[in-house]
């Protein structure tokens, strides 16, 4: 079987040749273009969670031998967590290749953070079926090397942190304004102020307003923290 060229290409940025091609095709296909002969990336999705969660328990323990399960748990959290799948799809424009029903496709399915997500986890479980577990953590390990560096930083939830630094300066809780919404409906993009009583506060823009309200917080911590 051979693979369209957009596969190809993505295969080429992900650095895995498939022996298997079909396994490549099957993690790209949303359940929105499934059929009785061409089966969707659910199944697939579902083993990759579960290989990727192996990878990054393996990799955290390697980078910090020191730390307790109760320093872990949330850095881990943090790097299998649904938006850094998709992050990383996004990394590899992996929305390129994703195979779409016209439904899906019109309402900006290229660029839905859940879709990118499910088919992340669905192609580094194609890669373990086609070529075994070493194949597949050297994928995880190569495009998760700077976030599993920074783990520490990313498992911090941000608006919890600024909501302790507030209280423990005798200030209310921090308040998130909706300061903007942009693009079409498809593809909107939220712009939220994180404001606090003594007067500070940071803009963010994300495609969904937590994760707006999560940006602003941290990086307003930031400016504090400098």
């Amino acid at each position: 079987m051979r693979l369209a060229a957009e596969l190809k290409d993505f295969a080429a940025r992900l650095g895995h040749d498939f022996a298997r091609p079909d396994l490549l095709i099957e993690a790209m296909t949303h359940a929105s273009l499934s059929s009785a002969t061409r089966p969707d990336n659910q199944r697939l999705e579902f083993l990759g969670d579960r290989v990727l969660g192996l990878v990054i328990a393996e990799a955290l323990l390697e980078a910090d031998r020191a730390a307790p399960e109760g320093l872990l748990a949330p850095r881990f959290n943090a790097l299998v967590r649904k938006e850094t799948c998709a992050e990383v799809a996004e990394s590899l424009r992996l929305g390129e290749a994703l195979k779409l029903g016209r439904s899906e496709m019109m309402s900006g399915g290229r660029r839905k953070q859940a879709l990118l997500g499910d088919a992340m986890e669905a192609v580094i479980a194609a890669v373990y079926l086609d070529a075994g577990f070493g194949a597949a953590r050297a994928i995880v390990l190569r495009h998760w090397a700077s976030r599993i560096a920074s783990a520490e930083e990313d498992a911090r939830d941000p608006k919890t942190a600024l909501q302790e630094w507030a209280q423990a300066r005798g200030q209310t809780p921090p308040d998130y304004a909706d300061t903007g919404r942009t693009g079409p409906d498809h593809a909107p993009v939220f712009t939220v102020t994180a404001r606090l009583e003594s007067g500070e506060e940071a803009v963010a823009k994300a495609p969904s307003k937590r994760a707006a309200q999560q940006a602003a917080a941290r990086a307003l911590l930031r400016r504090l923290d400098g």
